[in-house]
């Protein structure tokens, strides 16, 4: 898949995010941070979510890959050159990534959309355009594991590097995803 392809995942259509997606993905977020995280908007964490455009569409090293069904966004992936800060986590992984890691951020999927293959296609989507993206080496992403299907997800389709709960650390589980074109997608769902 090229960044600027689409294709169809049943009456989805996902693809690389367009300005007029901005909104839309916007909603995917914020609903994410209140209903499922529970600690909704912090200016700090989120600023990436008020300028989405800024953020993912005219910067070449990021991008925002969405799910669309009936004209609206039920489901985003990003990708951001900056890697993981200390805190909250370790500097060790802030120093394993530093400068070469595509990190993954915000794939979240509208809990009404759910279980239709949308993390997996958008998750692929990302790699395709890390891998085509010079000077990524791996793809970094971290989850919070107390979120449901979040941890099995994550390890249908990355190698865990690290699992924090417990350290006094941010109680994540940190992950990498190879660019080579098997790592994701060609695993069992």
């Amino acid at each position: 898949m090229q960044h600027n392809q689409e294709h169809r995942i049943g009456d989805y259509i996902v693809r690389a995010a367009r300005p007029e997606d901005a909104d839309g993905a916007r909603k995917v977020m914020l609903d994410t941070f209140y209903r499922e995280f529970g600690h909704g908007y912090h200016a700090a964490w989120h600023a990436d979510v008020v300028d989405i455009e800024g953020a993912y569409l005219r910067n070449p090293r990021h991008a925002l890959f969405v799910a669309v069904r009936d004209g609206l966004v039920t489901a985003t992936t990003a990708v951001r050159s900056q890697g993981p800060k200390c805190p909250p986590h370790p500097q060790w992984i802030v120093d394993r990534y530093a400068g070469t890691a595509a990190q993954l951020f915000r794939v979240y999927v509208d809990r009404d959309h759910r279980r239709h293959g949308l993390a997996r296609a958008l998750v692929e989507m990302a790699r395709d355009f890390a891998a085509s993206t010079e000077g990524y080496e791996t793809i970094y992403l971290h989850t919070n594991p107390a979120i449901t299907g979040a941890e099995p997800f994550w390890r249908s389709v990355a190698t865990e590097v690290y699992d924090a709960r417990g350290s006094g650390h941010s109680p994540s589980i940190h992950f990498e995803i190879p660019l080579s074109r098997s790592a994701v997608g060609r695993r069992a769902a």
